[in-house]
């Protein structure tokens, strides 16, 4: 009796110990999450269906390191659900994120704790002065003692450039002063993963620069910065890696370099005539035209141009984008 008895209770602290082991493994690794250098999200035949049927995400599989990875496509290709589920607002219809290999949808809580988000649309409270919003997003990312938040706002203030405008009220700041507190909040608290939705939308050209300066400047930590966008220009200025969406599929994923290879030989600069300039309007997505004396310098995207006096020149990642969706995807391109 006595044997058993010692057995039986041998067993129960072994298996005691088995989950006190599980539980202490499994917050080590979730320490393990928030403190490591590299940061790794792993997107898995992800699918949004929204309630009238619209197929948002199509099978979406991609794989996302350290840097600044751009998310391209025209409006409504499904880069804001996605977004939106990488940011833990929306849940997925099918498919799996893991984020350093913890389940999005399992650990919903220390995945926000890694996350800082600008979206499109960005709002903050009318009657707080600059310095007053950042400090309410410190708080709001976990900052909670009051020295440590001053600094952490100050610092956050100067790196965007906003310390001279911290004591006006926010709706009074112009675009750009705005896009630059919505960066900040998105920034403070030192997330690890950072998302950008269409942030250079509506900004003057020296604004959007400068913003883009900023975001490569982040890039260098060990961070992800995800910046989707419909302006091919944000992505060919900052992004080593890149997904293209289209009509809720994955494109395209690699690198601008690669998609820019896929171009060469297709992208032409013609002299043209103001007859030949509109015959040309018709037959070609024109990238750009700049009046000239004997009529229009036009680059256009082509396999050939026969008839008209053009020569082929370097494609850039406008180009690359342009030709990938008429030549890959088969779809007229137009400018948005």
């Amino acid at each position: 009796m006595t044997i058993r008895l010692f057995s039986e209770l041998h067993l129960n602290v072994f298996h005691i110990h088995g989950i006190v082991f599980q539980i202490l493994a499994f917050w080590q690794s979730i320490v393990n999450t928030s403190k490591s250098t590299r940061v790794n999200i792993e997107i898995r035949d992800l699918n949004k269906i929204y309630p009238n049927g619209n197929h948002a995400l199509k099978e979406v599989s991609l794989e996302i390191g350290n840097g600044m990875f751009g998310l391209l496509g025209p409006n409504g290709a499904g880069k804001s659900s996605l977004m939106r589920i990488l940011v833990t607002l929306m849940k997925p219809s099918k498919g799996q994120v893991l984020v350093n290999g913890l389940d999005l949808q399992k650990h919903r809580r220390e995945i926000r704790q890694m996350l800082g988000y600008l979206p499109q649309d960005f709002r903050f409270f009318a009657k707080l002065t600059t310095w007053e919003f950042l400090d309410y997003s410190a708080r709001l990312a976990g900052i909670t003692q009051r020295k440590a938040r001053l600094g952490a706002v100050e610092q956050m203030l100067e790196e965007v450039g906003l310390y001279e405008a911290r004591n006006r009220m926010a709706n009074k700041l112009s675009g750009g002063m705005k896009r630059r507190l919505g960066i900040a909040q998105a920034l403070i608290g030192e997330p690890k993963i950072i998302v950008v939705d269409e942030p250079t939308t509506g900004l003057d050209p020296e604004e959007r620069i400068r913003f883009r300066n900023l975001l490569s400047s982040i890039s260098e930590r060990e961070v992800i910065i995800i910046l989707s966008t419909h302006i091919v220009g944000d992505i060919s200025s900052t992004c080593t890696d890149m997904a293209l969406l289209n009509s809720g599929s994955l494109a395209y994923h690699g690198s601008p370099d690669k998609l820019i290879e896929k171009a060469r030989g297709n992208v032409w600069q013609i002299s043209a005539t103001e007859t030949e300039y509109q015959e040309i309007q018709e037959k070609y997505p024109i990238i750009s035209s700049i009046p000239a004396e004997s009529g229009w310098e036009v680059q256009v995207v082509a396999r050939d141009v026969n008839g008209y006096a053009g020569e082929q020149i370097e494609p850039n990642l406008e180009h690359a984008y342009v030709n990938f969706m008429e030549h890959e995807l088969n779809q007229r391109w137009h400018e948005e």
